[in-house]
């Protein structure tokens, strides 16, 4: 039986969302990457809520947040230089 799929994170912006897609992907970790961009609304809840969120199982989520923590860190540290 599958494990359904809950919110894990929250993601800040697109290129975090393809920079984490792109190691879970690499590391075959089952998930859905959700954006809150919305045409009919262009982009408002984006501004509201942030980019979009990630889906797992909950198997999954202390990898996952771990692997976002050193995305965003490594972030941080290129724009502190």
């Amino acid at each position: 039986m599958k494990s359904p799929f809950i919110k894990i994170a929250g993601l800040e912006n697109g290129i975090e969302a393809q920079l984490v897609e792109s190691i879970l992907n690499e590391q075959e970790i089952p998930h859905r990457i959700r954006s809150y961009h919305d045409t009919a609304y262009d982009g408002l809840f984006q501004v509201q809520k942030g980019w979009g969120e990630i889906h797992a199982p909950a198997t999954f989520m202390e990898p996952i947040r771990e692997i976002l923590r050193a995305v965003r860190a490594h972030a941080q540290d290129d724009n502190s230089t």
